[in-house]
């Protein structure tokens, strides 16, 4: 008896490793993590050329009225107006952003939205070199199919010894 209950647990772990191979079907967090991976490229697109003053209104149409940013060095900004005021004054033209690849991470926050960490270097327009890194969280909300961002966290901000390197 005890020899043929060895056998059953034996093939129940043989029967679950078979299935653990197959590939798993895409999760909402798969579409989830799909779609703010698309938003945080389009977001940045316009940051990147925010120069030119449709991209800064493209930029800003991403962002709440109300959003809070909360930079390291720079400070708390309370709304879009004064986040882009910033934007355009110290970023537009000198600087493009660029995620460092891997390290997006997207997690959902129920009946809201979600919330994106990772990190992203900054390249110097004049010298084509990537010479900062930052860490970012980002909140985003979505009403009705429209996605937004409501808070930003930039903190970590240090030179980059090695950004240019993929």
């Amino acid at each position: 008896m005890k020899k043929s209950g060895s056998l059953l647990v034996v093939a129940a772990a043989m029967s679950t490793a078979s299935v653990a191979t197959e590939p798993a079907a895409p999760s909402a967090d798969d579409a989830l993590t799909t779609t703010i991976a698309a938003l945080d490229s389009a977001v940045f697109d316009a940051f990147n050329r925010c120069a030119a003053p449709d991209q800064l209104a493209r930029h800003a149409s991403y962002f709440d009225d109300d959003v809070e940013f909360y930079h390291d060095n720079g400070g708390v900004t309370w709304n879009r107006d004064d986040m882009l005021a910033n934007t355009a004054k110290y970023a537009c033209g000198n600087f493009r952003r660029e995620l460092v690849p891997g390290t997006l991470r997207v997690f959902p926050v129920r009946d809201f939205g979600a919330i994106a960490q990772g990190t992203h270097r900054f390249c110097q327009f004049a010298t084509g070199e990537c010479d900062g890194l930052a860490d970012f969280t980002m909140i985003w909300r979505e009403q009705a199919g429209t996605w937004q961002i409501t808070r930003v966290l930039s903190y970590g901000h240090r030179a980059a010894a090695n950004a240019n390197a993929p």
